[in-house]
């Protein structure tokens, strides 16, 4: 596409504002064009802050009379480039982060209708204020937005007990390539008028439009909730530990987290005031949550419960029930500082994957026997949602090893574990989506079939290409 000139700059930063209207003229864009792999550099002639759906809608209309390239973008925490623009200096950021407004709450149906722009984590307080609990849970949640999670389906720790975001959104509000805006936001749970639009954009990662507002689930909050943290001999031995808390809890286990001892190191090692939960160290442990509605008291019955038989069953080597809130959220913030104190570790090749839950064992010792072929050397740093069967599986460079030779094997490694993984009729993008990076990953590992649907999709709703190009398809 060609570059935008300097008068159609103009007329798209009237839309917003100068003071909205971002340019690379005197101010640094890099926060909008980095994507935080750093695997891709991109350039934006303009960067555009609108503050409501309207000026939504004005920007996609100018745009498609134009044939301007749009890349929309939340809080640009992704990890496959899918919120960037490219390099070419012709794709201009529209930016949803002033639209943040609660549209309304509704206590009695147990929804909130939130605007694209608001940070995860204040969707959840102000869900708690209400004592409610939106259960979408992430290490990014700090900075993430609700329309960037939609974007993504992001998934997260709870997603063994409540889904991931496609099952916790109602209803969509979204601006068309051509200026359209679509109100879809209802509240229904039951819908079966026509084809499901609401889905075609979750998961879609702004390539069809741009989400402006949602309609989410709300739960009621748990009265109760345990945390523990176990160490296991080996991820089969967390399988059989996952179906029996599962047996014993159903629903009420909301959290199910697989880790090697690696990276719980790296996460003691880099992040300050981290303790080891155990005196003895283990090759591989499990963060379990348990959580009731009916009171903390049974919460904590019911997670005793399953550690003790879990340890008469031989499955759990150690564990340790957390005493107050304050360690809980110790425990948990373990587990986030994982995937940062990775990156102290020098340069790391990263897989977010799936595979059905009894697999993982399975596709644990399958990849690192490939990892111990390919790269001896190197070091693995497994961890993810067992509960769901998404892990991240992630390699870190050898200590003291070259960082440049090490990145340079990234095709090589990833083609090898893409290869194990569809073998095991599991996907190669799990939570992270497809974005950049891995577009031509899924075109290779999906079916011609499959790519055909994606691409008439694409067709129908931006015929000229301009919804951010380059992405997923």
């Amino acid at each position: 596409m060609n570059k935008p000139d300097r008068a159609l700059l103009d007329r798209f930063a009237s839309i917003v504002g100068p003071a909205n209207a971002l340019r690379p003229e005197g101010t640094d864009l890099t926060h909008y064009t980095q994507e935080n792999r750093n695997i891709f550099h991109g350039a934006t002639p303009l960067v555009l802050r609108p503050g409501s759906t309207g000026e939504v809608s004005q920007i996609m209309r100018l745009a498609f009379d134009t044939g301007t390239a749009i890349v929309p973008q939340g809080g640009h925490t992704g990890h496959a480039a899918g919120g960037a623009p490219d390099d070419s200096g012709t794709q201009i950021v529209v930016s949803m982060e002033r639209m943040k407004a609660l549209r309304e709450i509704d206590l009695a149906g147990n929804t909130m209708t939130v605007e694209a722009g608001m940070v995860l984590h204040q969707v959840q307080e102000i869900a708690a204020e209400h004592d409610r609990l939106f259960p979408l849970s992430l290490g990014s949640q700090g900075s993430c937005q609700i329309g960037g999670n939609i974007s993504t389906n992001a998934g997260g720790t709870g997603v063994i007990a409540y889904g991931n975001t496609r099952d916790l959104v109602l209803g969509l509000e979204v601006v068309l390539p051509n200026g359209d805006i679509w109100n879809g936001l209802r509240k229904l749970k039951k819908d079966n008028t026509g084809y499901s639009l609401k889905n075609l954009f979750i998961g879609a990662e702004g390539t069809l439009g741009i989400v402006t507002a949602a309609v989410l689930k709300l739960f009621p909050k748990p009265r109760g909730r345990e945390v523990a943290f176990a160490a296991v001999a080996s991820p089969a031995h967390a399988l059989e530990l996952l179906n029996l808390a599962l047996g014993a809890a159903g629903n009420g286990l909301t959290a199910f987290e697989l880790i090697h001892r690696t990276p719980l190191e790296f996460a003691l090692t880099h992040a300050p005031g981290s303790r080891d939960p155990f005196a003895e160290c283990h090759d591989w442990y499990v963060l379990a949550e348990i959580s009731s509605g009916r009171s903390a008291e049974d919460a904590r019955m019911l997670a005793e419960t399953i550690f003790i038989e879990a340890h008469d069953k031989g499955l759990a080597v150690d564990s340790v029930l957390t005493e107050s809130h304050a360690q809980q959220a110790t425990f948990w913030k373990l587990r986030e500082d994982m995937a940062v104190a990775q990156t102290k570790e020098g340069g790391s090749i990263k897989n977010d994957i799936s595979v059905p839950v009894h697999l993982i064992p399975a596709f644990l010792e399958k990849a690192n026997a490939i990892i111990a072929r390919k790269m001896p050397d190197a070091r693995v740093v497994a961890f993810g949602h067992m509960g769901d069967g998404n892990l991240h599986y992630n390699i870190s460079q050898p200590k003291d090893g070259d960082t440049d030779a090490f990145l340079a094997r990234r095709a090589d490694i990833n083609d090898a574990i893409n290869a194990l993984v569809i073998s095991l009729d599991g996907s190669i993008s799990a939570e992270h989506g497809i974005g950049r990076l891995k577009r031509e990953v899924m075109a290779a590992t999906k079916s011609p079939v499959e790519m055909a649907m994606m691409r008439a999709i694409k067709a129908a709703f931006d015929p000229t290409g301009i919804m951010n190009p380059g992405k997923v398809i």
